[in-house]
């Protein structure tokens, strides 16, 4: 088991990253809301990770904390949620706004996150209710805000910011053309691919 990873950020590519580890290179997948807190690249980084082995694939998630690692371990255990569905609940919000939902049973506000439809959000809260009291909302993740995310180094051009934005979207969950559209109505000169990112999913929550 892989849990966690301390060393030097190679490449960022939302919603992943690759970290060298004395000479190995991981590639780690992570939601919006950890990846925006990520150090520049060429800097170290410390990941927890969730390891997951299947019949065609090794894949790793990774968090900013041992307690974003918790919750998306408490997410996934949910009937009919996979950790690429998990991945994409806690990148259309942050666990805080998550937490929320599911104890107002805010069914109108989960269905809005990409593959999360009525029933799977009303499996949600009947599942998660009782696992996530006693769960301090306060410190899980650190809220969206309008500060601009971690510049890692250089601007991309804009065309290929709103390319590699509307990628990290579907790979999040969401359909080509909700990704395009919205890309499209958000995007504004100098904008980096984690700006478009970060703003499209506040405005589909």
């Amino acid at each position: 088991m892989i849990g966690r990873l301390r060393g030097i950020l190679l490449e960022k590519q939302p919603p992943e990253l690759l970290i060298e580890v004395n000479g190995i290179g991981y590639e780690v997948q992570m939601p919006m809301s950890c990846f925006y807190e990520l150090p520049n690249v060429g800097e170290e980084a410390i990941i927890y990770t969730h390891f997951v082995v299947r019949e065609d694939a090794q894949l790793l998630y990774g968090f900013n904390t041992v307690k974003e690692r918790a919750l998306f371990r408490e997410v996934i255990k949910a009937n009919g949620v996979g950790p690429k569905l998990g991945l994409g609940i806690l990148s259309g919000m942050t666990a805080t706004q998550f937490v929320a939902s599911v104890e107002r049973e805010d069914i109108s506000t989960l269905v809005k996150l990409p593959g999360v439809g009525k029933k799977t959000a009303e499996r949600l809260v009947v599942e998660m209710k009782d696992r996530l009291k006693g769960w301090s909302a306060g410190d899980l993740f650190t809220p969206f805000t309008d500060a601009a995310p971690t510049d890692n180094g250089s601007a991309a051009p804009q065309s290929n910011a709103e390319e590699e934005a509307i990628s990290a979207l579907l790979s999040l969950g969401y359909k080509p053309t909700q990704a395009s559209k919205i890309v499209a109505q958000i995007v504004k000169p100098g904008m980096t691919s984690e700006e478009l990112i970060r703003d499209a999913l506040k405005s589909m929550v």
